[in-house]
This record gives structure tokens, sequence and C-alpha cells, in this order.
């Protein structure tokens, strides 16, 4: 497979477009078996891929149909893939993904690790998997401390949460989004001027979505509010209103109630319509107060607008689907005392020197056409 490593070549635009499609097929796979959806999840599978899952080896409709049946009545799960590695060969393509799944049973919490290791194709000017193997690499299972939704919410503190079917609210939103943008089909005919226009309002989006892990986890309510139109609605759970009242307030809540504030996204799932667009992204988060710790894994439904030519977020809304509570267990020194460089709030954290050291630009590297 030595002919499908591009670490000897340029990326062309062509590639780019590709790999584009590649991510948001893996993310269309996650979402199906997080929302018990055969259809989803068949959707990111030519019709006679194959799979070789250990407990399941054979068609990948078949497989679908397994996933969505088992994970109808259970909470909510969630598979994150990131770490995405893409070799491409004309129509053809291997992926190796890393993906962490949350499973939750009555009295146990699961962290699955492993990895999707795929082969793609491309017909028909589609993308989608030709066979996948999963490997499983480690687990951690611990007690259930999940909390779920109040019976009567605080709707001053409150953020929907996730569900299987129709029944998510996640779904019901980017339904909403949707309509709202315009038609968000593939559209199979689209033009190689098109495509590359559409995978770089991606490439911009991404951009949004890591700035806002980064504004919150940094404390930076500045850089928050440049990720936002004015006019944009934001619900969090933590704040929710405007853009400008989320960048001011989340900053507030981060600085005064947290030691610590860690968000990683991934498995994000773009499409986009002239200048609208729709996605969502899978988030975990680590939040560590006095006397607390706690995970939570969720994900962000978005709208997003460019006007004068520039991306923004116009909408976005926080889907919980599990939380892990536990008491502080930070530890400082020990093993972790060699790891002299530590992250915090405000500008004397490290990633701030690192940008600052880079000339600002407004311009995109070029791609080879």
């Amino acid at each position: 497979m030595a002919d499908l490593d591009p670490a000897d070549r340029a990326i062309t635009a062509a590639d780019f477009v590709a790999m584009a499609a590649i991510r948001n097929a893996l993310a269309l796979h996650s979402r199906g078996v997080d929302r018990a959806d055969a259809a989803l999840i068949a959707g990111a599978y030519h019709d006679d891929a194959t799979v070789d899952y250990g407990f399941f080896t054979g068609p990948a409709a078949a497989l679908a149909t397994i996933l969505a049946d088992a994970q109808t009545n259970t909470p909510p799960t969630l598979h994150r893939t990131g770490n995405i590695d893409i070799r491409l060969h004309g129509d053809r393509a291997v992926s190796e993904a890393y993906v962490v799944a949350y499973v939750e049973e009555a009295a146990q919490q699961r962290l699955v690790f492993g990895r999707y290791l795929d082969r793609h194709e491309c017909r028909a000017g589609t993308w989608r998997i030709a066979h996948r193997t999963y490997v499983l690499d480690s687990n951690v299972n611990r007690p259930n401390t999940a909390t779920h939704a109040p019976a009567s919410p605080d709707l001053a503190h409150f953020a929907p949460w996730g569900g299987k079917g129709a029944a998510d609210a996640g779904r019901a939103l980017l339904a909403l989004h949707a309509a709202n943008a315009g038609s968000l089909k593939d559209t199979p005919a689209m033009t190689t001027d098109t495509a590359l226009a559409d995978a770089l309002s991606r490439e911009a989006i991404l951009r949004l979505v890591a700035g806002y892990c980064r504004g919150v986890d940094r404390g930076d309510a500045d850089l928050l509010a440049t990720l936002f139109w004015a006019d944009a609605s934001v619900v969090s759970g933590v704040v929710n209103g405007t853009g400008p009242e989320f960048a001011q307030g989340i900053v507030t809540f981060v600085t005064t109630h947290l030691e610590a504030s860690f968000h990683a996204v991934g498995n994000a799932w773009i499409e986009v319509s002239g200048d609208h667009a729709v996605g969502e992204h899978y988030v975990i988060a680590h939040a560590r107060g006095t006397g607390f710790s706690t995970l939570t894994g969720g994900r962000y439904v978005d709208r997003y607008e460019r006007r004068g030519g520039e991306w923004r977020i116009a909408s976005r809304t926080f889907v919980c689907d599990w939380n892990s509570n536990a008491p502080v267990s930070f530890d400082p020194g020990g093993f972790y005392a060699a790891l002299t460089t530590r992250g915090c709030f405000g500008p004397a954290d490290p990633v701030h020197a690192l940008w600052a050291s880079l000339p600002r630009t407004t311009t995109a590297p070029a791609l080879q056409a």
C-alpha cells in the first residue's frame, strides 16, 4: 500500500475535497450508532461493503441493523472519532481513526478505546466505506455516577439531553437548521469548483469550533466574541443568550468556579449550502473545581452563516449525552512533576506565545490544483 502514502507529494485540491468527504462519512457512522438509526449507519457504507468487528463479520448492511437494534433501548452513547489519518490513491483510500466510545449501563459507565481501520472508495462521485475492521485497544469500567436531566430543571441553566431516534434533541435541531438554511442534501453532480469551495468552508468552520474550545478553556472573552454573529443564539446550559452575552458569561463562570477547563472536540459533521451550513461536533469536556471533577460528553449542534465573506456561528446548542462525577484526583506532583508546562486561564497560557510567534496573515496556504 506504499502508493497510498501522500508524504512524498503535495496534497491537491482533489485530495482536499476527498478527505473532507471521508471525514463526513466517518462522522455519519457515529451519528447513526448513537441515534440508533440503521439508515444513517448504512449511509456511511457502500451497498456491498463488508465489516469485521470480531463479534460480527459480514455485510455492513447487516451490522447497521444489529447496532441500531442493540442501541434502541439503552441510555445515550457517544462514539467520538479523532486522529483521522487518510491515505489517498485516485478513487481509493485507506484510513485509521481513533474512537472513544461511551457506553452506560445501570451499574457501570464504560469508556472503550479503539480504532477504525477502513478502506474507502469513491463511486459516482460519492466517498463511502468499502470495508471496516474494528480494533480494540483498551477500556475503562467504573461505577455509574451519571446524573441525568432533572424532572424540574432550572431553565436558566438548562441544556437539552440526547436520546435515540426522533427523541434526540440534536436531531430535531439539525432538521430545524437545515430547513432554515435551505437544501443541504448531497449533490453528486456537484462541480469540482463547488466541492472545493465547500471543503474550504468546512475548514473555516472547523477553525471556529477549535477557537470556541480555546476561548472557553483559556477564559478569553474577546476571542469568543469573534466567533459568533452579534445576533447569534447560544444554549450551553451554563449560559443561555446571545453570542456576546455568552462570551462574557461563560468566561466569568469558568474563571470564578473552575480551576481548569478542557474541551476536546471530534467527529465533525458539516454540510454546506452556499452561505449557510449546519454542523454537529462531539465534545468531551473536563471541569475541575474545588472538591469536584466532572467529565461530560455531548454534542454542539450548530448553524453557521457567511456574511461579507466571513463564516461565524449563528446558533449553537449543547446537547448533553452523559456525565461522570467524582472527587478531585488531580495530582500536580509525583508522576506529573516533570511536566512543568501547565495550562491556565488568561494570557499566561503558553498557546498565546505560540500564536504570537507566527506573523498574522489573512490568506490560507494555496492548494495545488
